[in-house]
C-alpha cells in the first residue's frame, strides 16, 4: 500500500466532537495524528415556532422540507416520533446530510444538488407553488429562502439548532499550535472558522488551512487566513483528499 502524504502529520480538527468520528478515523488510517479541537458546539432549539413547524410537517402541511446539515436530521429524529412524520418531499445539501437522512428515514432524499452548497440547492430546486420548511442553524446566512421564493414557493425558515462558539481551544490544541507542531487545520463550516479565530484570538503563524467547501474557504479568507486547499467534492472524504494534496 502506498504511504499517504499525511503519515506523520498532525491535523487539527475543528468539527464538533460528535461529528468528528469519521474524519478522525480516516486520518488515523493514513498515519496522521488528529487533534480534535471543537470550535463550535451545536445545541437543540426548544421553541414554539419549531414545535408548530414540526406539527405541520407531520400533518402534511408542507410540500418540501430542506435539510442543510446532519444536525438538522438529528433535530427531526429527536422531535418527531419517526421518519413517517416527514410527510413532504425532501431536499438535502451534500452527501453527509443525505446519508444522515438515509440512515434515519431508510429512504433517499428527493433532491440533492450536484454541488454541495445552499446556493446550488436554490438553483436546482424545481419551480412550483406551496410551502417549504427550512429548518436551519440560528446563524445560517440568508439567501436560501429568497432563492426558493423566486421559484414560486413559500419558504418558511425556523431555527432547528443553535451554534455556541468555543471560548478557548483544548489545552492539547493550544500547546501544539504554540509549539508549531500542527501541520494543518481542517475547517468543515464557516462557523468552525469563526469559532477558531475567536477562541485563538489571532491568526498569525498558522499552519496550512484546508476547507471543506467554497463557503468555508470564503469565511477563512475574510479573517485573513490563507487557504491552501478546498475539498472537491465537499465531503469528509474530499477533505481528506485535499489534505493529502497539500502535502504531496
Amino acid at each position: 500500500m502506498t504511504r499517504s502524504p499525511l503519515a506523520g502529520k498532525t491535523i487539527l480538527v475543528t468539527r464538533p466532537v460528535e461529528r468528528s468520528v469519521r474524519l478522525v478515523k480516516l486520518l488515523d488510517q493514513r498515519g496522521a495524528r488528529a487533534i480534535v479541537a471543537p470550535t463550535i458546539t451545536l445545541r437543540p432549539v426548544r421553541s414554539a415556532a419549531l414545535s408548530a413547524a414540526l406539527r405541520d410537517l407531520a400533518g402534511g402541511g408542507y410540500d418540501w422540507v430542506v435539510l442543510t446539515s446532519p444536525a438538522t436530521i438529528a433535530t427531526l429524529a429527536d422531535r418527531l416520533t419517526g421518519p413517517r412524520e416527514v410527510r413532504a418531499a425532501v431536499a438535502a445539501v451534500g452527501d453527509g446530510t443525505a446519508e444522515a437522512f438515509r440512515r434515519w428515514a431508510r429512504r433517499d432524499p428527493d433532491l440533492r444538488p450536484r454541488t454541495f452548497t445552499v446556493a446550488a440547492l436554490g438553483r436546482a430546486f424545481p419551480r412550483g407553488e406551496g410551502r417549504v420548511l427550512c429548518p436551519r442553524a440560528d446563524i445560517a446566512p440568508d439567501g436560501l429562502e429568497a432563492a426558493l421564493a423566486k421559484k414560486g414557493w413559500s419558504a418558511e425558515r425556523v431555527d432547528a439548532y443553535r451554534t455556541v462558539f468555543a471560548r478557548r481551544l483544548p489545552a492539547e490544541a493550544t500547546h501544539a499550535l504554540a509549539e508549531g507542531a500542527v501541520d494543518a487545520v481542517a475547517f468543515t463550516s464557516a462557523s468552525t472558522v469563526r469559532g477558531f479565530v475567536g477562541a485563538l484570538g489571532g491568526v498569525r503563524g498558522l499552519p496550512k488551512v484546508v476547507c471543506i467547501g467554497p463557503v468555508t474557504a470564503a469565511e477563512a479568507r475574510t479573517h485573513g487566513l490563507t487557504v491552501h486547499a478546498v475539498a472537491d467534492p465537499h465531503t469528509t472524504d474530499g477533505l481528506v483528499s485535499a489534505l493529502e494534496r497539500v502535502f504531496t
